[in-house]
């Protein structure tokens, strides 16, 4: 390749990694094949994935990324052209020119980006569970806690919401059964007994749970305005992608909270993106480092739904890329979908080392010019061993090439270069102040202080929003929201269509409403059923 093939050496369909005895080409068409960046820490992986998001974001490709330790944030300031810099760049044909890419940095706790917020009906009871590390059975009562809210119209938003909701359905072992009817929360206890045996101590685990959390700092992610994940899938006014960085500093010390935001971030992606077929570019490429805390300790079930996400979210256009040190850190079931490899030094000290070693070199498409596994241990910093797929799809063999370098600033960026970048942002203003709108904790306590509706009433009377009025209008229709007594068939009949009907499509319309309006009617309104991939496809 000359330095006349492009001034940054990429061209319109492929983006130019790096060189050795051949050139290393990432082809945008293939790029949604998803890919694995591994390697020894400090052997280059971040200075990699940097260079592979301003090859995409140069393509017009939008790019969320997550900066664990703040050394991603260069991307967004003008590269020095170091002597280190120009002695690569010329050694591979290029003319280095400093660059910089528009960026928009995301922060779950609003410290140094903008607030990232998702209400707990979106996160929903599966990825909720795991971020509370809950057993079989105290998971199984958190889809009791939120199968009722759905019956009972309770829009959960934030932590608050949750915390009243599993009060409202712990039994209450004192009332005779005489006075019962007194409770004002006897209809969502007897709900949810419904479902099965929920105990006060069941619920007690989870509050403590919910508890540990919030010393955390997990409350913040939990409220609205939630976010609008169009937000991530912008190109600035040159046509070039969005580089969207999630400071994880702070978010890394509860790692479990760190995967399960990712993960929740990848189903709605999946959720909410139409099927795009095969595409000459992604729509977005999502980067998700030290990767390896998504599959820890992580339940058989919950897995199966990571692969089936990982394998069919191709179809809607994102690229995933897995960076993490290891590649036995990444299952096998989903490291076969991994098509694009980037594999720097790692240190073969420990057996543990020496397998990783060996599987790594197993998983690349042989070069008759390389002994792949003593390659990986001799390669030097800024090295690594590429094999990216090829036009049919297939990989291409594995070639040991130097990475070029950046264009734009590597290393961390200033706190008043930070606060400079977010006053300019493109969502400046729209998450950075939270709101509190009418939802589960407040619908709850009107029905202990007697100002709600009628328990009858099917979103638990006004307080139920939109739904609520619209609810209202067709159970008058049909004659199901009528005092507490028998139901004729019909009624019963018509009662089971009209909350069919109504969730299945006033739901989804509701949500896109609430969505539309910056989260002020709740985002979560009318998700009854939908609330993230994984726990769709588990209930599947």
């Amino acid at each position: 390749m000359t330095a006349q093939d492009s001034k940054l050496g990429d061209t319109d369909d492929k983006i130019f990694v790096g060189k050795g005895d051949e050139q290393a080409w990432l082809t945008l068409a293939l790029a949604n094949r998803h890919g694995l960046v591994t390697g020894a820490t400090g052997t280059g992986k971040t200075v990699t994935l940097q260079v592979m998001a301003e090859g995409f974001a140069r393509a017009g490709v939008p790019v969320f990324a997550a900066d664990i330790k703040g050394d991603l944030s260069g991307i967004s300031e003008v590269g020095v052209p170091a002597d280190f810099i120009l002695k690569r760049a010329a050694a591979m044909g290029l003319n280095f020119q400093p660059d910089q890419f528009s960026t928009v940095f995301w922060d779950v706790f609003g410290e140094q980006g903008h607030p990232v917020r998702a209400t707990v009906t979106e996160m929903g009871p599966l990825l909720l569970a795991r971020m509370l590390d809950l057993n079989d059975v105290q998971e199984g009562v958190l889809n009791v806690a939120f199968r009722v809210a759905d019956d009972a119209g309770l829009t959960l938003v934030d932590m608050k919401d949750l915390r009243a909701l599993l009060d409202a359905i712990v039994p209450n072992g004192g009332k005779k059964a005489a006075d019962a009817e007194e409770d004002p929360l006897a209809v969502i206890r007897k709900a949810a007994q419904g479902f099965g045996n929920v105990t006060k101590a069941t619920v007690g685990t989870i509050q403590r749970q919910l508890l540990v959390l919030e010393n955390q700092g997990g409350t913040k992610f939990f409220g609205e305005p939630a976010l609008a994940l169009e937000d991530f899938m912008k190109t600035d006014r040159d046509g070039r992608g969005m580089v969207n960085i999630l400071v994880a500093d702070k978010l890394l010390q509860n790692p479990r909270l760190y995967a399960t935001f990712l993960l929740w971030m990848l189903s709605e992606l999946f959720e909410e993106l139409p099927e795009a077929g095969d595409l000459p570019k992604p729509k977005l490429v999502f980067f998700f480092d030290e990767a390896h805390l998504l599959f820890n300790d992580a339940p058989k079930a919950l897995l199966d739904k990571i692969e089936q996400v990982v394998r069919l979210i191709r179809s809607k256009g994102v690229g995933v890329y897995f960076v993490t040190q290891n590649p036995i850190d990444v299952p096998d079931r989903v490291l076969g979908q991994l098509g694009n490899r980037v594999q720097h030094a790692l240190r073969a000290f420990t057996p543990r080392d020496q397998k990783a070693v060996a599987a790594a070199a197993q998983t690349f498409r042989p070069n008759p010019k390389l002994d792949t596994a003593k390659v990986i241990t001799e390669l030097g910093k800024g090295e690594a061993l590429v094999s990216f797929l090829e036009g049919n799809g297939t990989p291409a063999m594995v070639e040991r090439v130097m990475i070029r370098p950046p264009s734009a600033r590597i290393g961390s960026i200033t706190p008043d270069e930070r606060k400079a970048i977010m006053a300019a942002s493109p969502v400046k203003g729209k998450y950075d102040t939270a709101v509190d709108e009418e939802s589960a904790y407040e619908m709850i306590q009107k029905r202990i202080a007697g100002t709600a509706a009628t328990a009858d009433s099917p979103a638990g009377g006004s307080g139920g929003g939109i739904l609520g009025q619209i609810g209202s209008i067709v159970g008058t229709v049909f004659g199901t929201n009528v005092k507490r007594g028998r139901l004729s068939t019909g009624q019963v009949i018509a009662r089971d269509v009209t909350r069919s009907v109504t969730n299945q499509v006033i739901g989804g319309m509701a949500a896109n409403i609430g969505k539309s309006l910056g989260g002020q009617l709740g985002g979560s309104i009318g998700r009854t059923l939908v609330r993230g991939a994984l726990g769709g496809l588990l209930r599947r």
